[in-house]
C-alpha cells in the first residue's frame, strides 16, 4: 500500500485483480509466506506496516468443479510505492497496477471493498 493506493496483479489463473501473495508451505508461519512471496513474485523484500495479519477472508475458486477449493487468506499490509510497478513474475500476473481504493476495477479481488472499509480508506 501507499496512502489509499493498493498494488494488484492481473493474475492469470484466478482471470481477477488481486494483490500479490500465494500459499503458505508446510510448517510455514503466514508471516514468513508473506515474506517470501513478496520476494518470489515482486523481487522485493517485504515492508511491513504491522507484521499482524489485519484481515481474514474465504473465497471460493474459480475454475472446474474438480479443481474449485476454498482459499483461506490473512491480509497483511506491506508499505509500498505507488510511483514504482515491481518486476513481478509474468508467469503468474500478466500485468500489475497501483490502483486507488475508491477506482478499483470491476474484476478485483471481491473483499477488497471490505479490505478498504477495515483500513478506514
Amino acid at each position: 500500500m501507499d496512502g489509499s493506493r493498493v498494488l494488484l496483479g492481473a493474475h492469470r489463473g484466478a482471470g481477477l485483480w488481486l494483490p500479490p501473495g500465494g500459499h503458505v508451505e508446510p510448517a510455514e508461519h503466514p508471516t514468513d509466506t508473506a515474506r517470501r512471496e513478496c520476494r518470489e513474485e515482486l523481487r522485493l523484500l517485504a515492508d511491513f506496516a504491522t507484521e499482524a495479519p489485519v484481515f481474514l477472508t474465504w473465497t471460493l475458486t474459480q475454475g472446474a468443479p474438480e479443481t474449485r477449493h476454498v482459499d483461506v487468506s490473512l491480509w497483511y499490509v506491506l508499505r509500498g510505492n505507488a510511483r514504482q510497478v515491481p518486476d513481478y513474475d509474468a508467469t503468474e500476473f500478466s500485468d500489475m497496477r497501483w490502483f486507488d481504493l475508491a477506482e478499483l476495477p470491476p474484476e478485483a479481488e471481491p473483499n477488497l471493498g471490505r479490505f478498504a472499509a477495515k483500513l478506514g480508506r
